[in-house]
């Protein structure tokens, strides 16, 4: 991609595969290095008994133990500082105000509300679908032990559901964003500012787009277990959209980047394919619907739709180790069979995923799971929620997953995750917490428009597209604090640059928060 020849571009991509080559950043005001750097080594394998220990071992650091309520409580918070719409009476995050209100006016169909996805003021369908679909198993498997955080769990997975259904409410078409991302990101405005073109994109029949569609209808049907007992009504109407989205996306095959490329490229991109959303959406169906033409699809499909490919991936873009570990919970209870090579490929992840069994996982000298790409946080998060979801299952079961020279226990899975969690939240080589307004230091100068311009309350007068360029440069903190929002994280050395400019590092999405919502709320009931 070539990029934007006006300056500067303010770079938002999250996208771990993306081949995009951005301009270089401007020289952050400082770079904070884990001690005695050029004794770490570079992100490696753990293939040594040390390194396997430090995963297991008690805290590294001197801080306190991590207060994992208080961090739900503020994971949660962070939904709210990424609303778009008209916000309501209850919202917390009060520097927020209402934003996008004509969203969807200029193709005639309403498609205000949703979330922004990260640190920019575009409306992705396809991660904020697959956030949806991953707060809703937070809830699903979690729920019952949020204690005073569910009702804000249950409203977060709402407003991204109500924007879904907006999104769908028109059969054979599946809006999938709102706003042009270049000119976007050639901007740096507050959402509540923002007058860069609002282009609202579809799929339809001609314009096919399997990956995202049956990303959401996976988010709808998830949703309708959450609301199957708070509101009927409203969970039989995700439940029969989901079902409307899941045989158009099936029936028009193919990944909506194939003819959307100038709108959601190099941004998200389907890199993976649009089979595992297929089988992803179909995996949800039969959990929400408990209708057996979804299981029958899902193993006449196996084979053709790829279920076995990359089975150690797991993000918005790649189901794969996401459908594995939610199939597998059938066949563990011995009620599903024939979906036993789920539960194989499942054990595969786990045994991927383990230090110093393969070399397919990296961690870095201090423990954090890293791959490379951008906003490694997404891995660590959706990782960690599938160690604990399937650690839960295995309990349940009485088993446990035989590796090569080991065989992993459900408390060692739990134990794993625990450990990343304990990463994020400020154990770690530098001691700070990567989430934001948690512990006694966390990065102050993430990748975020809203976060980084005053407010609207504290400048009411509009800041244009380039007035906003001092803010982006500025080696001040960002004057809101965007509360809960876990941003990209530390690179392999454990490493990490508080500056905007990097915004690899620095921003945060929906999607890295989403899974930690599940594995907070265990943690604070269980510690």
């Amino acid at each position: 991609m070539t990029p934007i020849t006006f300056s500067p571009i303010y770079n938002n991509n999250p996208e771990p595969n993306s081949s995009y080559s951005s301009p270089a950043p401007t020289r952050p005001t400082s770079i904070t290095m884990a001690p005695n750097p050029r004794r770490i080594p570079p992100c490696f394998p753990l293939l040594s008994a040390h390194l396997f220990l430090l995963l297991l071992l008690p805290r590294l650091s001197s801080a306190s133990p991590p207060n994992y309520h208080d961090a739900l409580r503020k994971s949660l918070l962070f939904f709210e500082g990424q609303r778009s719409g008209r916000l309501p009476p209850d919202q917390r995050l009060r520097w927020r105000k209402d934003s996008a209100l004509h969203d969807g006016a200029s193709a005639g169909v309403d498609l205000t509300g949703g979330y922004y996805d990260a640190g920019d003021n575009v409306k992705f369908g396809f991660p904020m679908a697959f956030t949806t679909t991953l707060l809703a198993w937070s809830v699903i498997d979690f729920g019952r032990i949020m204690g005073s955080e569910l009702g804000n769990a249950i409203k977060a997975v709402k407003w991204g559901t109500d924007y879904l259904l907006k999104a769908t409410a028109h059969d054979g078409i599946v809006y999938v964003q709102v706003g042009d991302p270049l000119s976007d990101h050639n901007c740096w405005e507050r959402p509540e500012d923002m007058d860069t073109l609002r282009t609202a994109y579809k799929i339809d029949a001609n314009h096919p787009g399997s990956d995202v569609a049956g990303e959401t209808a996976a988010a709808l049907a998830a949703a309708s277990i959450v609301f199957r007992s708070r509101d009927p009504a409203y969970s039989r109407l995700l439940l029969s959209r989901a079902i409307k989205v899941f045989e158009f996306a099936d029936r028009h095959r193919g990944a909506y980047s194939s003819r959307l490329r100038h709108a959601v490229c190099p941004f998200y991109c389907d890199v993976n394919g649009y089979q595992d959303e297929l089988l992803w959406g179909a995996a949800w169906l039969h959990k929400a619907s408990r209708r057996r033409v979804y299981r029958e699809y899902i193993v006449r499909n196996e084979v053709v739709l790829r279920a076995g490919d990359t089975i150690n991936e797991f993000g918005w873009d790649n189901k794969h180790a996401g459908i594995n570990v939610l199939l597998s919970k059938e066949v563990l209870m011995g009620r599903s069979s024939d979906l036993r090579s789920f539960q194989m490929n499942a054990d595969g992840f786990i045994c991927s995923i383990l230090p110093g069994i393969s070399n397919q996982i990296q961690y870095s000298p201090g423990g954090l799971i890293f791959k490379s790409g951008s906003s490694n946080m997404q891995h660590v998060t959706s990782f960690s929620f599938l160690l604990l979801a399937y650690s839960n299952y295995l309990s349940h079961a009485n088993h446990a997953v035989t590796c090569p020279h080991t065989t992993a226990s459900p408390a060692l899975l739990k134990r794993l995750a625990k450990r990343q969690v304990d990463y994020i939240l400020g154990d770690n080589p530098l001691g700070m917490s990567y989430m934001v307004g948690y512990g006694r230091r966390y990065p102050e100068r993430i990748h975020h428009r809203g976060s980084s311009l005053p407010s609207v309350h504290a400048h009411p007068a509009h800041i244009a597209c380039k007035e906003g360029s001092r803010y982006y440069l500025s080696p001040n903190p960002n004057p809101n604090i965007l509360v809960g929002a876990v941003v990209g994280g530390p690179n392999s050395t454990d490493a990490f640059p508080d500056s905007r400019p990097f915004f690899q590092e620095s921003e945060p999405t929906t999607y890295i928060n989403a899974p930690l919502v599940g594995l907070l709320a265990y943690f604070a009931a269980h510690s």
